[in-house]
């Protein structure tokens, strides 16, 4: 999940000033407001990058919702259409039967377009669901 690296970015950007602040010539009251008010602003650093990843996870969903309610049948169907064919990609590689291999960046997009399928798939259930 992005949202993990990012925080752990946060984590790394902080590191220094916890170092400064260990550093300090003061009293140990002092070091330890700085530490609170640093890890206050850490934490609502942190806050917002999950707010974001929470409306982006809710973009790509109400996507999905939209796409499982479509009128067409090639809206609703594409993806299925797309997993399939990555699937007979993968097999007819794995058996080497195709005239090459895959290469490295079609397996990256076959992970993606799982996730994304597993996911679409889930809301085309729920939205039938809902439906119902």
């Amino acid at each position: 999940m992005v949202a993990g690296a990012v925080m752990g970015l946060i984590g790394k950007l902080f590191e220094p000033a916890a170092k400064l602040i260990e550093d300090l010539h003061t009293s140990e009251e002092e070091k330890l407001d700085a530490k609170t008010r640093m890890l206050e602003s850490q934490m609502a650093l942190g806050m917002q990058v999950l707010d974001y990843e929470a409306q982006l996870m809710q973009m790509k969903s109400s996507i999905i919702v939209a796409e499982a309610q479509g009128q067409s049948w090639i809206q609703r169907s594409w993806r299925p259409i797309t997993m399939l064919t990555f699937l007979f990609l993968v097999v007819a590689d794995s058996f080497g039967q195709l005239p090459f291999r895959l290469a490295g960046e079609a397996w990256t997009l076959l992970q993606l377009g799982l996730g994304g399928y597993v996911v679409g798939r889930s809301g085309e259930k729920v939205v039938q669901t809902l439906k119902k």
